[in-house]
């Protein structure tokens, strides 16, 4: 237990320390830090009626606006000019789609309400009986750059404790490999030995039940001898992690929620397991012998992980692209082969071995990837389940399954538990897509079968070194390319109806801008690759259906079209004869729903309107990252992939982004004045309501101080202008005496020259005196 006793325990930090890495918390923020059962309730009937009513009245109510509003002005006045027109055509389309965003909530909703009721879990022992002899495996991939070395231990010991008979677990560090900051050297370093420090904590627990085990397949511990055995197997691995879990230190809730959840929760488990084998020996029963070994290596399953780390950018001849989606591929593509290592004048490169030597680097293959951000936890037996449902009958053609992760519990700010309060209900909708065949992969966690991947490479050349892509990273949403790319060979993609994963959501307004316009880049391109593959699918038996498209589009386009719209609606001032009660009463199936599934989640019903809020101050973000998107599909060119910060301390956000909240309030309040003049009441009263809800959030999810200080500092970095350094003259051309060349990169290279001005190189050595 060499990682556990190393680790101080709460009782031994100094206090003053413990304070000052721990977040502040706020007034508002999340009181409840219990997450909620990993299955959904089941819904009552009246709660699956009354959403199909919610759809119903909003069809009935946008189709009746339209009618009797728009059309009836139309027609009633013929000689309506040419302005009222125009706006009677603009404001029906933004009510449309904002009313089709509506709807497909409220049908995604009702998947979700349908699964949630039709769902049965797997008994544990069939489980158990379905891996007793075994003989696939599982890799999971961990995607790190520049994390903070605790937040990355908790995710690989979730990844490690996984019940699952063949489990690797590799770290892909995406660090530069030779930093020069003595900072960055050593959190490098730290997160370089988790893979070391994890496999040395687990040998000892592994080494005694793997013996434990062998000795039970050796003929020994029958009858109550060998049930007690059994017993002290049990209590040992529990007070295990129960002696793991004291020994950890806790300075937030995601710390709260590791040592509870899954060490806690997995102690949990095995002294349930104990419990029915107290009671047996109290009846004087015992367990058959099949099942007494399971039950053995249900405890082999849990410590026997392999715990290891890769550095692609150690190696020039795999992809050095900076984002998450090549990081994978560069594993992916050495996955089930031996690989030479071959010094050149650039580096380390690899390539593939026919014969074995010492030295090489042998990658194992594996039936299944399960992906894993750097920032999310998985709880027990998310392998197993998930493994289970790929290979029942039916599911051969699921390439991905996963559950669309939950927010942690116990936020310390305001806009992380709003921001947490949104993931939740995108759970549900996630959860509700699949029952219409309109998954997408969530790229926070999934397990994936790795011959679908085979299916959707595609193979190029950079510098003379073969890039296979598995992933694409022609959007910075790569998980949601990858999702049509196997719906376009014919995969399908599932999510399980539990909770099983959790995610890190930003605790502040500058990393949550980071990942928000991520979020908002790349839908708009994805989007010819959908009509493809409806046209490749057309007339099959695996045709795409209305509202598996409806579900499609809409995830992928409608922050292009709720972002524009709802600018439309705070800054053109429509005439009043458009507005009507019929409106409301479209959107208010919306937010009624929502409300509901906020409440079932654990949160507030009042927080549909705090939403709202954090939806107006990140309108700004969203507009920026669809015009990204725009942007790209002019100039081709790919953007940058921007990881969401995650530091203990605030990240600044960028002042463009603080200073428009501010002006969408000081707009709203203009827009009150003028149509109060104008005795527009009910332009007035939802220009008031923007005014309130933007205020409430810059306030609460910003912070006027913090506002302040990122303007400063966005002024600051705006006026200051680095010094232009002094061009540097040629040096003059010197002759090398044959020991000071450099004969390796002139052999590896060749003429290093041909891609430069051959007359400039001439013109400067003319300069410098050398003929």
């Amino acid at each position: 237990m060499t990682d556990v006793l190393a680790t101080p325990r709460p009782e031994d930090l100094d206090a003053d320390d413990a304070a000052s890495k721990t977040r502040k918390r706020q007034w508002g923020a999340e009181r409840r830090s219990e997450p909620l059962a990993i299955v959904h309730p089941e819904p009552s009937r009246r709660k699956i009626i009354l959403g199909r009513v919610g759809i119903v009245v909003t069809v009935l109510a946008w189709l009746a606006y339209v009618v009797t509003t728009v059309l009836r002005q139309l027609i009633n006045d013929p000689t309506a000019g040419f302005r009222f027109r125009a706006e009677s055509v603009s404001y029906v389309v933004v009510v449309t789609f904002l009313t089709f965003s509506a709807l497909m909530y409220l049908l995604a909703r009702q998947g979700a309400l349908n699964r949630f009721r039709d769902h049965r879990r797997i008994p544990r022992g069939e489980l158990d009986r379905h891996f007793a002899d075994y003989d696939s495996s599982v890799t999971v991939l961990v995607p790190s750059y520049a994390e903070e070395p605790q937040v990355v231990r908790a995710t690989l010991w979730s990844a490690a404790l996984q019940e699952f008979p063949d489990l690797s677990v590799v770290l892909l560090l995406d660090d530069p490999p030779f930093p020069t900051d003595p900072a960055d050297q050593e959190r490098l370093q730290a997160t370089r030995d988790l893979a070391t420090n994890i496999t040395r904590t687990l040998k000892e627990p592994a080494t005694r039940l793997n013996a434990a085990l062998a000795a039970f397949d050796a003929g020994e511990g029958h009858g109550d001898a060998g049930l007690r055995a059994l017993i002290d197997e049990y209590e040992y691995a529990a007070g295990w992690l129960e002696g793991m879990a004291e020994a950890e230190r806790v300075e937030d809730h995601v710390d709260e929620f590791f040592v509870d959840l899954v060490l806690m929760g997995l102690a949990r488990e095995l002294r349930l397991v104990l419990t029915a084998l107290h009671a047996a020996q109290a009846q004087g029963a015992v367990p058959e012998r099949p099942r007494m070994r399971e039950l053995y290596a249900r405890l082999t399953w849990i410590f026997n992980a392999r715990v290891a780390s890769f550095e692609r950018k150690k190696y020039v001849s795999l992809s050095h692209e900076a984002n998450k989606a090549m990081n994978l591929n560069s594993y992916l593509s050495l996955m089930g082969h031996r690989w030479r290592q071959e010094q050149t004048a650039d580096g380390t490169v690899l390539r593939q071995a026919t014969e074995p030597a010492p030295g090489d680097l042998v990658v194992a293959d594996s039936t299944y990837v399960l992906t894993l951000d750097a920032d999310s936890l998985l709880l027990r037996d998310y392998c197993l389940r998930l493994v289970a449902f790929l290979e029942s009958p039916g599911n051969e053609r699921v390439a991905v399954t996963q559950t669309p992760y939950s927010s942690f519990r116990g936020a310390p700010t305001r806009i992380e538990r709003v921001a947490g309060a949104s993931t939740d209900l995108q759970h549900i909708q996630h959860q509700g897509m699949t029952r219409y065949g309109a998954t997408f992969w969530v790229g926070a966690n999934a397990v994936i079968r790795k011959v679908a991947l085979e299916d959707i490479v595609e193979i190029s050349s950079e510098g003379g070194f073969e890039v296979r892509t598995y992933i694409q990273d022609r959007t910075v949403i790569e998980d949601t390319e990858s999702s049509v790319d196997l719906g376009r060979e014919g995969w399908d993609l599932v999510n399980y109806p539990e909770r099983l994963s959790y995610s890190a959501t930003p605790p502040d307004f500058g990393s949550l801008v980071v990942q928000r316009r991520r979020w908002a880049n790349g839908g708009l391109l994805i989007l010819p690759k959908l009509w493809d593959t409806i046209r490749r699918r057309r007339g099959t038996d695996r045709n795409v259906r209305g509202r598996e498209v409806m579900l499609r589009v809409n995830y992928m386009a409608s922050i292009t079209w709720a972002s524009f719209g709802l600018l439309f609606l705070l800054a053109y001032p429509y005439d009043s004869r458009l507005l009507s009660p019929l409106v409301f009463a479209a959107a208010l199936p919306y937010f009624l729903a929502m409300g509901s599934d906020l409440r079932d989640s654990g949160h507030r019903f009042s927080d549909i309107f705090r939403i709202y809020g954090f939806n107006l101050v990140l309108m700004p973000v969203n507009l920026a990252g669809v015009i990204k998107s725009l942007q790209q599909a002019l100039t081709g060119d790919k953007i940058p992939f921007a990881r969401t910060p995650k530091v203990k301390d605030r990240t600044a956000a960028p002042a463009i982004y603080v200073l428009a909240p501010y002006a969408i309030v000081a707009f709203s309040l203009f827009t009150v004045w003028r149509d109060v003049s104008l005795q527009n009441w009910a332009n007035a009263v939802f220009a008031a309501f923007n005014a309130v809800m933007a205020t409430y959030a810059i306030v609460a999810y910003i912070g006027v101080r913090n506002s302040i200080v990122d303007i400063f500092l966005g002024v600051l970095n705006w006026l200051y202008v680095r010094p232009k350094a002094p061009r540097a003259e040629a040096p003059a051309f010197v002759p090398k005496a044959p020991e000071e060349i450099d004969w390796e990169s002139i052999l590896y290279h060749g003429d290093r020259r041909l891609n430069r001005d051959l007359r400039g190189k001439k013109d400067r050595r003319k300069r410098a005196g050398v003929r």
